[in-house]
């Protein structure tokens, strides 16, 4: 079943531009101008709304408090907003009142397409196996490091080296999906099993570790690369624009 995307957009051109985009990708998409719309659309059709593309700057109803409504009533639907304001406040309260990312107008097609599968889990249309799972890996080699995950041996540049089970968990679903952004959601979820919506620190705080191991120069990864405001992403064989 193709994935409901409800698109809360009152710039009609730019509303239409993501429906039209949105809808080549493979996703059903309502397109609704402000927010009182919007929420009768998710208080009617709550589990059949996959995912929110909210705008901030909405006539009658902020993004704020659409997003703040949706989640007052218990439902944890995907919020991606958009947003023309900058600030890192603006950013904070979007946050704050429950959306899961955060993007500023103007922004990239490609980089938008890229936050909606994340947030709903799903691999790109041209992919050559979608719905084949992730290959399990069980030992890996990449730069200095040799780590194999059955014996929880970890070496770099033949030295061995602690990993905490958690931490090696989160490294194997990295190393299971080279090349992929992987959203902080995906990782609370798959990693944590936590809900995406809980607050926390702890993704950032684990990758920081991780590459206090795995990269040569922490403060300049090479494998663990953080995508901004999208998550992040694990390469097997980087190249010098790494």
């Amino acid at each position: 079943m193709r994935a409901h995307i409800l698109v809360v957009e009152d710039e009609q051109h730019l509303g239409l531009g993501i429906k039209y985009n949105l809808e080549a990708e493979g996703y059903r998409v309502s397109l609704v101008e402000d927010g009182p719309a919007a929420l009768r659309m998710m208080e009617h059709n709550q589990n059949g709304v996959d995912l929110v593309i909210l705008d901030l700057m909405l006539p009658g109803m902020s993004g704020y408090t659409v997003c703040q409504t949706i989640r007052g009533a218990g439902m944890m639907t995907p919020i991606l907003m958009l947003s023309a304001r900058t600030l890192a406040e603006d950013r904070t309260r979007g946050f704050n009142v429950g959306a899961n990312q955060y993007m500023n107008k103007p922004f990239d097609l490609d980089e938008l397409i890229s936050r909606v599968r994340n947030l709903l889990g799903t691999a790109p249309r041209n992919a050559a196996s979608p719905a084949e799972p992730a290959p399990v890996v069980d030992v890996i080699e990449f730069g200095a490091v040799k780590v194999n995950f059955q014996t929880h041996e970890v070496a770099v540049d033949g030295q061995a080296e602690h990993l905490t089970p958690k931490a090696l968990k989160l490294l194997r679903y990295f190393v299971e999906n080279p090349e992929r952004v992987i959203s902080r959601t995906e990782l609370l979820n798959q990693v944590w099993e936590l809900s995406g919506n809980v607050q926390t620190r702890a993704v950032d705080q684990s990758i920081a570790n991780l590459r206090k191991v795995v990269e040569a120069n922490p403060a300049e990864p090479r494998y663990l690369i953080t995508i901004r405001d999208a998550g992040y992403r694990f390469v097997l064989e980087p190249t010098d624009d790494n």
